[in-house]
């Protein structure tokens, strides 16, 4: 029995003025995979993760999640616009979305630098996300009226943080953690959006041996525990070869290879392209 389909990328093609950062990207993640793209520095990878959670509006192509298209270039190369007060043409269904709007959809992601607020507690960096599925307004926030829905979230992300070996941090800053908990923190903040699909930019990176093995377990635990699918982007080969379902390399903004980690590690354009540069560099 086939899996279901979560996320496919359609021939994107992604370009800064006369540099094309990504060519002509085909790509599927089918539900409950960990799925890795690789590639070297200044491949594309960070940017197609930009692309499908509509941080960037690529030149053609398009994305579908779920079922659904969120994201489609027009016949004139154009992106197509939800805000109020732009129409698109009568036969142009308009699809792109904001960044927010693709996160309530169920796509989270982290970054490959780390964006966590870091002034704010543990805590509030979890609650704030919890406030993505909040039903509540500014009138009845204003009046309490959404007390019982606060009060709720506040138990959520007390959970959450058990859950994720947070819970004894809770009241101290964000930026005081060492960098393995930041990282945590940051994926448990993604986690706390009820996302289907989470994207993770590089999540070993800066990391030591001994934190790199236990993210590998993590990540492994938080796909079977919230039901994920995961896509992520990494440099570190040990951790992508453990746990991939499936790997997609990119070199120079062009798919040059897809398969099994065993069929990659035997992929002589792949060993030229990347594997072989950093044996070589080791």
């Amino acid at each position: 029995m086939s899996k279901k389909n979560i996320l496919s990328m359609h021939h994107i093609t992604m370009q800064f003025g006369g540099v094309v950062a990504v060519n002509d990207l085909s790509l599927k993640v089918d539900e409950g995979e960990i799925v890795a793209l690789i590639g070297p520095n200044g491949a594309g990878k960070t940017t197609a993760f930009n692309c499908v959670t509509g941080i960037y509006e690529p030149t053609n192509g398009k994305i579908v999640f779920n079922d659904e298209t969120i994201l489609a270039s027009s016949p004139r190369g154009k992106m197509k616009k939800l805000y109020l007060g732009e129409y698109a043409p009568f036969n142009i269904k308009p699809v792109a979305n904001t960044p927010d709007m693709i996160t309530a959809k169920g796509i989270a992601r982290t970054f490959q630098n780390i964006r966590l607020f870091h002034n704010l507690t543990v805590f509030d960096n979890v609650l704030i996300a919890k406030h993505m599925r909040a039903k509540q307004n500014v009138f009845s926030a204003t009046l309490r009226l959404n007390y019982k829905e606060e009060k709720r979230m506040r138990r959520e992300a007390l959970e959450l943080l058990d859950m994720q070996g947070l819970l004894q941090y809770k009241d101290d800053i964000a930026k005081s953690l060492p960098y393995g908990l930041q990282r945590r923190l940051e994926i448990a903040r993604a986690l706390a959006t009820s996302p289907k699909l989470l994207l993770l930019d590089e999540p070993a990176a800066g990391m030591n041996p001994q934190e790199t093995e236990e993210l590998t377990d993590f990540i492994k635990q938080i796909r079977d525990d919230y039901k994920l699918t995961i896509f992520m982007i990494e440099h570190h080969m040990d951790l992508v070869m453990q746990i991939s379902d499936r790997i997609y390399v990119l070199d120079f903004g062009k798919l040059i290879a897809e398969g099994t980690p065993e069929e990659i590690q035997n992929n002589e354009h792949v060993i030229d392209a990347y594997l072989g540069v950093v044996e070589e560099d080791a």
